[in-house]
């Protein structure tokens, strides 16, 4: 496939990059500095920013899916959903936090965190673009939430999927390494089976 990665020199877009060139796709990396990037067989490294509407959709043009893994308190999700749709692209697949995912007690796990006195930059622009992805019906998006923590790690391909509920092993523990978060996104741009849903991936 021909896919386009807003934030491929992230932490999370870092990986999908890595995972979508092991498996020969074409990929055009989006980042603010594109010499981050290096070069690699199948990846084209172009600058962009989401808040020149216009310019975005000129790199997003000519894509089969676009992968968006951005910081939501850096972007507008609602400039990306114009470009998405000023550049013709209807398959594409947002990133967002695990704050909107709910836990056993019906809490949010933004809540959750919160009572505990922490509150990631990230968190709530997460939830609320997901808020606005979730009403759009004329893109066939996808949205995927990781677990409580990600963080570097093996890539193993062993992991679990669930919806809208935080998974949590039987010790309590929420989390997947950042390689296998990254095969459960290529997993579903190749095959997709969460059109117009939020899903996530954990242990």
């Amino acid at each position: 496939m021909n896919i386009v990665l807003a934030g491929a020199t992230g932490n999370i877009g870092s990986r999908i990059l890595d995972e979508a060139l092991r498996r020969g796709h074409r990929v055009t990396g989006l980042t603010r500095d594109p010499a981050k990037l290096g070069a690699r067989d199948g990846l084209q490294a172009k600058k962009a920013n989401t808040t020149d509407v216009a310019a975005f959709a000129d790199v997003l043009k000519g894509h089969d899916a676009a992968i968006l893994s951005v910081k939501w308190n850096e972007n507008d999700v609602h400039q990306v959903l114009d470009a998405l749709r000023k550049a013709g692209i209807k398959r594409c697949l947002f990133v967002v936090g695990a704050g909107s995912l709910l836990r056993t007690d019906g809490r949010t796990h933004f809540d959750h965190m919160a009572e505990k006195g922490i509150q990631p930059s990230t968190s709530k622009p997460a939830a609320l673009a997901l808020a606005e992805v979730q009403k759009v019906a004329d893109l066939d998006w996808t949205a995927i939430s990781p677990p409580a923590s990600i963080q570097p790690g093996e890539r193993t391909g062993k992991f679990r999927l669930g919806r809208d509920h935080l998974l949590e092993d039987d010790k309590g523990k929420s989390e997947i390494s950042r390689e296998d978060f990254a095969i459960a996104i290529m997993d579903e741009i190749e095959k997709p089976t969460h059109i117009r849903q939020r899903f996530t991936a954990a242990y």
